[in-house]
């Protein structure tokens, strides 16, 4: 999550130390990383199995909506929709004053959708585009990927899938000014943040 994050992690806000864009210690290979949401408890399980409280959840036909409060000196607020149809998670984290700039939007690459009522799970795909108004996208976690792929952790009709999302994402957002809501709605999705 490209300069998002001090190299931290803890239970309250998830951080993982290898997704840090600059790290020189990344992390190990791994297999998909893997969170769930259940709406009934109004709680979401991260990838290490750790238990957060989330302020809302809900689903719409398109996707499950996540708002959550954070405990990070650089932003207190993450709101991320799960959309299973285009393969994403896009995310929006709302930063702490002295740390404004446009928004930024991080696109996660992966499978998403209900596993049973009023609950949801989460794959991610190592693949990451991070956005911005008027700026090209970035793509991120490739060496990420490749790795994980070498360790098997990931086959290769897996990895060629991540990467193809991935470019189409990339190649979608620049096509459309670099605009993602834009990119979006020509998806047929129209997402709402606070």
């Amino acid at each position: 999550m490209t300069g998002l994050h001090a190299p931290q992690r803890n239970s309250l806000n998830g951080v993982d130390p290898g997704r840090i864009k600059g790290n020189s210690h990344p992390s190990a290979p791994h297999k998909p990383r893997l969170e769930f949401f259940n709406l009934a408890e109004l709680s979401w399980t991260d990838h290490h199995g750790y238990l957060h409280p989330v302020e809302r959840l809900h689903a719409e036909s398109w996707g499950l909506y996540m708002e959550r409060k954070v405990d990070n000196p650089r932003f207190h607020y993450i709101e991320s929709w799960l959309l299973p149809a285009l393969s994403l998670r896009v995310t929006v984290y709302h930063l702490r004053p002295g740390h404004d700039r446009g928004q930024t939007y991080y696109l996660d690459i992966g499978e998403f959708g209900p596993v049973e009522s009023k609950k949801w799970r989460a794959e991610a795909h190592y693949l990451h585009v991070v956005a911005r108004p008027g700026q090209a996208p970035e793509l991120l976690g490739i060496d990420e990927l490749l790795a994980a792929h070498a360790a098997g952790h990931f086959d290769t009709v897996q990895t060629h899938r991540a990467i193809e999302r991935a470019a189409a994402v990339v190649d979608g957002i620049a096509g459309c000014d670099h605009d993602v809501d834009r990119w979006l709605a020509l998806q047929g999705v129209q997402l709402t943040w606070l």
